[in-house]
């Protein structure tokens, strides 16, 4: 019998770990580019910020979906520090709604809304257009199944004397002293590491106490671990992430650590107040009248002092957010500066968890970080133009083809990441900005192999022995400052969003890239024609302009993928 117990109480947790899963997944699906926006949109208001992490955490039911979406916006450069310091704050408020849905499922039979959810959810399934809601409706449907099996199972594992009345004596002998707390404490935070839930935690939590296995003291140090578990998982995503984003993340581990600190100093009147507000009597033991009712409360006290220290905390807090980040900028110093021409992808990082939707953002600021250092690679292609002496020649162009080198490897792991994240259930609207951002990479590579072919041109000039006219250099300099200007309106539209940017700017420097070859290739004929220099010089001046209009073509294709302009056949 204690056996199926155990596999059922394993099974439940599955289900409810699962059910949140899903639901989180689905809501970030439905509000994924909105809550990207909110959150890109933050101002240097930390009360602000801490009301949208708040809202947001409250939104997708999932705090770590929250901080690792802020982390990622502190990489990609959306957010500052302090803005993401307050958000965080408020993800831990926000975090107490999932306490209470717990609280929810002990305090009444939740299951008879589960069916109903679940035929719902199937028919909306099976109706495309509204499939993420019926994910949205299984999600929670499985969620509330996984509470009512946890609770049906402390029914049962209660009415087990012997597996209760031993866990009972584990338990007992660890006692009502500090060095109990400390380990329960840790006890929470590994565990809630190690499943990457503190929902499932809470759940855990809930039914030892609520089965009277486990007392409230201990209950509410196994909660406080789990506020500082759910930290861990943020920091080692944040591992490879920069210097600004690994901040961020320990930021969170302190805000948190501070909490816990000055909620074990003021443990006792902490505990009586939210005892007292939730109506639970501490005195009562086992077999004492009223001992059964009271042991229902204790879902609600745990919940109350979530919500409470977390409110508290960040209510304390909040006014110290400069001096937080005072602290953790100098615990991180930056790494030694990277190498410029050292290959690293900056924003894409991985991580123990990842929610699509939201991985987009780091895609997109690493294309535009790609867009970036393919301009750096044009800039260095003029510049060999000018370059007279040898040596520096031959270092420039070597460097020249080091990034067009990463230009390749650069499209070949966006690409590769683009993809992983393509195995996820996404959203229609996603899904298309996936195909916009696979073909954006494609045609910035182009522009590094045109790069490169206008190098080799200048190579060959350079180890040659005819030279062109001041004429001609000064035509090849204003065709090269023309794409310069294209590249810069590129990376401009590749850091804006869609309706703030203004194709019709790149479609006129590309039209004045066109008229520019063909009046230059048409004097060029005439020119060879009339002998004024040789065929051989005349056919590298031609083929530096048509490789600076093909250029251009390759920076029109990345400007309309990302204005959702289909490509022309």
């Amino acid at each position: 019998m204690s056996i199926w117990i155990v596999f059922k109480l394993i099974g439940s947790l599955a289900l409810l770990m699962f059910g949140m899963k899903s639901m989180s997944e689905s809501l970030q699906k439905m509000a994924g580019p909105q809550l990207r926006r909110v959150l890109g949109a933050m101002t240097t208001n930390r009360f602000t910020g801490m009301l949208t992490g708040v809202a947001v955490t409250a939104a997708v039911q999932s705090s770590t979906a929250t901080t690792l979406m802020t982390v990622s916006f502190v990489n990609a450069g959306l957010l500052t520090l302090m803005q993401a310091i307050s958000v965080i704050m408020g993800a831990n408020i926000g975090t107490t709604v999932t306490a209470w849905i717990m609280s929810l499922g002990f305090s009444f039979n939740i299951t008879d809304f589960v069916y109903p959810a679940f035929f719902l959810g199937i028919i909306l399934i099976y109706m495309k257009k509204r499939r993420v809601i019926g994910d949205f409706l299984f999600g929670v449907a499985f969620l509330f199944l996984g509470l009512g099996t946890l609770k049906e199972t402390g029914t049962n594992f209660a009415t087990d004397p012997a597996m209760r009345d031993s866990i009972m004596a584990f338990f007992s002998q660890f006692g009502d002293s500090l060095w109990s707390y400390a380990l329960f404490l840790v006890v929470g935070s590994v565990l809630t590491l190690c499943v990457q839930s503190s929902a499932a935690m809470m759940a855990i939590t809930m039914i030892l106490c609520s089965t009277g296995v486990l007392q409230i003291q201990q209950g509410i140090m196994l909660v406080l671990g789990e506020n500082i578990g759910t930290t861990i998982t943020a920091n080692i995503v944040a591992m490879g992430a920069n210097v600004q984003a690994r901040r961020a993340a320990l930021a969170h581990f302190t805000y948190n650590m501070i909490g816990v600190v000055w909620s074990l100093l003021l443990m006792k009147p902490f505990l009586n107040l939210v005892c007292g507000i939730a109506g639970f009597d501490q005195s009562l033991a086992a077999g004492d009248p009223g001992y059964e009712d009271n042991l229902l409360k204790i879902s609600v006290v745990l919940a109350t002092f979530h919500s409470m220290f977390n409110i508290t905390n960040t209510a304390i807090l909040i006014w110290f957010v400069p001096q937080i980040e005072k602290l953790v900028c100098a615990v991180i110093k930056p790494r030694k500066q990277d190498e410029e021409d050292d290959f690293k992808l900056h924003f894409i990082t991985s991580g123990i968890m990842k929610t699509p939707e939201l991985s987009v953002l780091e895609a997109q600021k690493e294309i535009k970080a790609f867009g970036e250092r393919i301009q750096a690679m044009f800039n260095m292609v003029r510049n060999l133009l000018d370059e007279e002496d040898n040596d520096k020649f031959v270092k420039l162009y070597t460097r020249i083809e080091k990034y067009e080198e990463i230009s390749d490897q650069m499209e070949i792991d966006i690409a590769n990441y683009l993809h992983d994240v393509s195995d996820a259930h996404l959203s229609d609207e996603t899904k298309a900005k996936m195909r916009a951002m696979l073909r954006e990479i494609s045609e910035i590579e182009s522009i590094g192999d045109s790069c490169y072919k206008l190098a080799r041109f200048f190579n060959r000039y350079h180890t040659g022995k005819e030279e062109f006219s001041g004429y001609q250099l000064k035509n090849i300099k204003t065709m090269m400052e023309l794409v310069d200007n294209s590249l810069t309106e590129m990376n401009k539209t590749l850091v804006s969003y869609k309706e703030q940017n203004d194709i019709n700017r790149t479609y006129n420097i590309e039209n004045e890239i066109d008229n520019y070859r063909d009046m230059i290739k048409a004097e060029n004929f005439s020119e060879v024609n009339d002998q004024k220099y040789s065929y051989a010089i005349g056919t590298m001046y031609s083929d530096i302009f048509d490789e600076c209009e093909t250029l251009g073509d390759y920076v029109l294709n990345v400007v309309e993928a990302r204005m959702g302009i289909k490509k022309k056949d």
